[in-house]
């Protein structure tokens, strides 16, 4: 009886590890309190954000908690409940999607903190995560960057022949408005 529950536990914590090697950012949370349909709301919330909310106990964490894994930086913060969730897309949406979450039931959820880029983040420090533009607005502003610079030539150079054309046609004008010469 005993040997399939730690058999159980030592394929959750090796699929916690696998995926948090994956994940680019982390984000661990107290969810006293809330209830089961909540959670299962934001589950389905964080995967359509491609994420994922697992509920673990604190040495199972611990355990999958190795150098190599997002999680390796949150263990010290491994005490009373936990939800973990793990990004796999865009880091900024999953803040977004947390932190609002957090802010409408703010006594049952609350943001502990979170790793990125292998840097422990406050929970104000996510919360500004959130205010930062989505992936996709960053590269369309990227893009009008980009675009800007040759844009930018296009009109210096268009310029420079405009001024050549009129300074040629201020000449014309001053010899008398003659044509081109005849033979």
């Amino acid at each position: 009886m005993l040997k399939p529950q730690i058999e159980k536990k030592a394929r959750l914590v090796e699929e916690l590890k696998d995926k948090a090697a994956r994940a680019q950012m982390g984000i661990l949370a107290d969810f006293t309190g809330l209830k089961v349909e909540d959670l299962t709301r934001l589950r389905r919330q964080v995967r359509e954000a491609e994420g994922e909310l697992r509920v673990a106990k604190n040495t199972l964490l611990r355990r999958a908690a190795t150098p190599d894994t997002i999680l390796a930086p949150l263990s010290g913060q491994f005490t009373g409940p936990n939800a973990v969730a793990l990004g796999f897309g865009d880091p900024v949406a999953l803040a977004k999607l947390l932190v609002k979450f957090a802010q409408d039931k703010p006594q049952f959820f609350k943001i502990k903190a979170a790793a990125l880029g292998g840097k422990v983040l406050t929970a104000a420090e996510v919360e500004a995560l959130s205010k930062l533009p989505g992936r996709e607005v960053l590269l369309a502003q990227l893009l009008g960057a980009l675009q800007g610079v040759p844009q930018g030539l296009v009109h210096v150079l268009a310029g420079v022949i405009r001024n050549l054309l009129n300074v040629l046609t201020a000449i014309r004008e001053k010899k008398g408005g003659e044509g081109p010469a005849e033979g």
